[in-house]
């Protein structure tokens, strides 16, 4: 697990203290009968703000309609707005204690770290197996390692999805070939082979999106950073990698400068015979009558791997309501939860023990994302600054190898940012 200096002051120990007692409508110390007591007051409410806007929205509302026609005691009113003006609006309100008791605070899971500098996050104690207790033993480890700092626990995961290979079965028929690539150099090979005819063999997004190019260069052995935070992009692995893989986009084999909506829009036009994506994009390219395959990202130089994605779900240190927060929580990662929004979103569930489930295990899309969880990996865990190591560092890169920059001397100016933003002195 990762460490970040805490700095709690005496006033905020006290305050998270009176916030974990009180509750609306409680009587006073005497009991006074004129008081207005828990039951008189009604159900505790609860607001969430979460991010989720697109396709899958409809999954994550129904969550919580389910919720709240289940628990009379407690009723939780979801907004559901932008990332960007989440960004925008949740870090000085949570600071202030003001804002949302429950939220979504961003797609990035390494966004936990920053909230914890301003101590806007409840800590969970709510936490064992029991009715209304966070299993954490049965949740994704790689979401509680994300979400875990110094022991203690400050978010769950909100969804918890992978990235797999997308292909367009008609234009696999089409070119005479049987089936998606087994590995990485069939990858390569099968892209180049479906290339022509105003299709691309593989749409890949640069930016506005999901991370994809990462599991380029994992497939080959490589990575962006070291254990110590270091750039290492300069490494031989990464450099042939980088190389290979930006030289596709230079010779027209997969498009050059898309952002994620532009990707998508390409290949559900059947302009792209494959793409890397997760669960949430299914339902939209057979909506628009895409002959769609889901297939396991070839395996690569070491193995099976893809990327993982997770969106903490956390409680403000401010909330007037924190154990019903953590009810709320506790419930949204149980079981039943789990299943619902899985056979409604095409999402794996974001706990390990639900494999057994047939209807789970029926599910094409379920099973297909639930089956590279072992392998999959979060992009930038723990890295300080992340999002500025992506954006600044990560990010350019790819834009200037893949428009016919030398692949070396991007790399080098790519390490010197990415070293500068995280602080390595290697």
């Amino acid at each position: 697990m990762r460490t970040i200096r805490r700095h709690l002051t005496i006033a905020t120990v006290a305050a998270l203290a009176v916030a974990g007692c009180s509750s609306a409508g409680s009587t006073d110390n005497d009991g006074d009968p004129g008081m207005e007591t828990d039951a008189d007051a009604g159900p505790v409410e609860l607001t969430l703000w979460t991010g989720f806007t697109g396709g899958d929205r409809g999954a994550y509302e129904a969550l919580v309609e389910t919720f709240n026609d289940t628990h009379d005691d407690i009723q939780v009113e979801m907004e559901v707005q932008p990332w960007d003006t989440i960004a925008q609006k949740l870090p000085s309100a949570w600071a202030t204690g003001q804002g949302p008791d429950v939220a979504t605070p961003n797609f990035d899971p390494n966004i936990v770290g920053q909230y914890l500098e301003t101590d806007s996050l409840l800590a969970l104690d709510a936490v064992g197996e029991g009715e209304g207790q966070i299993n954490v033993g049965q949740l994704a480890p790689a979401a509680v390692e994300a979400f875990t700092v110094d022991g203690t626990l400050y978010a769950v995961p909100a969804n918890m999805a992978t990235l797999q290979l997308y292909y367009n079965k008609t234009l696999f028929e089409q070119a005479g070939i049987d089936g998606p690539p087994a590995d990485v150099d069939e990858f390569r090979e099968v892209a180049r082979d479906l290339t022509g005819d105003g299709v691309y063999g593989l749409s890949l997004a640069e930016r506005e999106t999901i991370q994809m190019w990462p599991i380029l260069q994992w497939l080959d052995g490589g990575d962006i950073v070291d254990e110590q935070y270091c750039a290492a992009l300069d490494t031989p692995e990464n450099v042939e990698s980088l190389t290979t893989w930006s030289q596709l986009v230079v010779d027209e084999v997969a498009p050059v400068g898309l952002t994620g909506a532009e990707s998508d829009a390409l290949f559900s036009a059947g302009q792209a015979a494959m793409q890397l994506n997760g669960p949430w994009a299914a339902p939209g390219y057979r909506d628009a009558g895409i002959e769609l395959g889901i297939a396991p990202v070839p395996t690569g130089v070491d193995g099976d791997v893809t990327l993982a994605s997770t969106a903490p779900l956390a409680i403000s240190a401010n909330t007037e309501h924190p154990a019903e927060a953590q009810e709320f929580l506790a419930w949204w990662t149980g079981q039943e939860a789990q299943k619902q929004f899985a056979l409604e979103s095409g999402f794996p569930p974001v706990r390990t023990d639900m494999g057994d489930d047939p209807e789970l295990a029926a599910n094409e899309d379920v099973s297909a994302f639930a089956a590279a969880l072992p392998g999959a990996r979060l992009y930038l865990p723990g890295v300080p600054s992340a999002t500025e190591v992506d954006s600044e560092g990560y990010i350019p890169l790819i834009g200037e190898i893949t428009r016919g920059e030398d692949v070396e001397q991007a790399i080098q100016a790519a390490t010197e940012r990415i070293n500068s933003t995280t602080g390595c002195q290697g």
